[in-house]
């Protein structure tokens, strides 16, 4: 099991859900995301796979305890983190899969 740990949040195009997740390779999570493999998921319902915001964490505890934390935050608070880190709300994960 690999030690490095994202915790990230995406969004659909108008921005208008987010979604927060955890995972131990956010690429090929991103790529899920994209791919719709799980097609009942929220994130797939709402076509949620713009990557805007994430954060490493060295271990699955520590990245699990800040999705938890993440997750009981308001929209607003939600909407601060990604703005402070990217404004624009940008793909992060544009030209990951060309």
């Amino acid at each position: 099991m690999r030690d490095d740990f994202w915790v990230y949040m995406v969004t659909n195009k108008t921005h208008t859900v987010l979604y927060t997740g955890v995972t131990n390779d956010l690429e090929r999570r991103i790529w899920e995301h994209r791919q719709k493999t799980n097609p009942q998921s929220f994130a797939a319902i709402y076509s949620a796979h713009i990557l805007v915001w994430s954060e490493h964490f060295p271990n699955a505890r520590d990245g699990i305890a800040a999705e938890k934390r993440i997750k009981g935050l308001t929209r607003a608070k939600k909407d601060a983190m990604i703005r402070e880190s990217n404004p624009r709300w940008n793909d992060l994960s544009e030209g990951w899969y060309d």
